[in-house]
């Protein structure tokens, strides 16, 4: 089975769309960094773990690479893309490099990072269209998730994903 690495935004952008048990039924794995679901997951969300959630450690050498990365990027990250990723963040890019695998990541500027650093990207609009692609949800459902997430203030490129969500009927 295809392990993702889920980064925060993610996880939130699902549960604004009250579609977390729906992404644990995609035929993927998804796994986070132990310390960024200890810190900012496990205490709002405590049950991901029992929808199939895999908590994994970061090794050492990644650990490293992973505290590499904010001087090296931060910098050149633009500021109309929101706030630079945090350590967590960092983090769950350096254990998809890890596992040799996608990291799952809505955030622009950690995109912008993990282009750079040639780990491969999906986010929250390509995992609605894997929903409907294996028919857990229909485009009419993926685009009420999608108004959801809207009322809660998520930050989505809405008329990108409006459009390929439209594209999929």
């Amino acid at each position: 089975m295809r392990l993702l690495i889920s980064d925060a935004n993610i996880l939130i952008d699902m549960e604004s769309a009250a579609l977390l048990e729906t992404l644990f039924e995609l035929p993927v794995e998804f796994g986070i960094p132990d310390m960024l679901y200890y810190e900012e997951i496990a205490p709002g969300s405590p049950d991901l773990e029992s929808f199939g959630l895999k908590v994994m450690k970061v090794h050492g050498e990644f650990v490293a690479y992973a505290f590499s990365l904010p001087s090296q990027y931060n910098h050149l990250l633009p500021a109309k893309n929101g706030a630079k990723p945090s350590h967590n963040d960092y983090l769950a890019l350096a254990l998809a490099k890890q596992e040799a695998c996608t990291l799952a990541t809505g955030d622009s500027n950690l995109r912008l990072v993990a282009a750079k650093e040639q780990v491969e990207v999906k986010g929250t609009i390509g995992i609605l269209c894997k929903m409907v692609k294996y028919r857990l949800l229909s485009v009419e459902d993926a685009l009420g998730a999608l108004a959801r997430m809207k009322n809660a203030k998520r930050r989505l490129p809405w008329v990108e994903a409006e459009k390929r969500l439209n594209a999929m009927r």
